[in-house]
């Protein structure tokens, strides 16, 4: 299935995932090259939030750019395979790599602003992260591998200390506690 279809297919949790899939597919549908990110104003972008077996911790990155404790994820780079493209991330930010999706469909939905920055001597002007998001689980006991161009830390987290640790407010509300609550739900049913 194409990423379009994937996400034409998906069904919104609340209103910021209705407005940012509609956004997502109206700009995939006037910009060919929305998987590059040689497309300054808007590309995609693959998360993997991870969780350990019993769903109460979540893995995080210390990234770089964004001084914070993050999920973790990269950019397409013109791969339409998505959740390939977060378990690869997945493996290269934190050296796990006995990961399994809990499914291969997608959990969440974001737009996301990235301001400009300088990434290996070269500015990046501020632009769009179209994210697709997906959910994972892995052994929390497993060595984890800091990739030093990336991330300054790889560390489990509870749900509660994960909302904590973050010092981006807006991914915070809108993306991580969102993310929380849709495995406490999961984990209920």
């Amino acid at each position: 299935m194409s990423l379009l279809h994937e996400i034409e297919n998906y069904r919104p949790v609340n209103e910021q995932e209705e407005r940012d899939k509609a956004q997502m597919l109206q700009y995939m549908r006037s910009n060919p090259n929305y998987l590059e990110r040689e497309n300054q104003i808007a590309h995609f972008t693959a998360s993997i939030w991870t969780v350990n077996k019993a769903r109460t911790k979540t893995l995080m990155v210390y990234h770089n750019i964004y001084n914070s404790w993050s999920w973790i994820g990269g950019h397409a780079d013109g791969m339409e395979d998505l959740c390939r493209v977060a378990m690869r991330e997945l493996q290269e930010e934190t050296g796990v790599g006995n990961a399994v999706l809990v499914s291969k469909e997608i959990f969440s939905l974001e737009t996301l602003t990235v301001n400009g920055h300088v990434k290996k001597g070269v500015y990046v002007p501020s632009h769009l992260h179209f994210n697709v998001t997906y959910l994972a689980q892995a052994d929390e006991s497993q060595e984890l591998v800091v990739n030093e161009e990336e991330n300054q830390a790889v560390k489990w987290w509870t749900f509660e200390e994960a909302l904590q640790v973050s010092t981006e407010p807006w991914m915070v509300e809108h993306v991580y506690k969102k993310l929380v609550e849709k495995c406490t739900k999961a984990e209920r049913r």
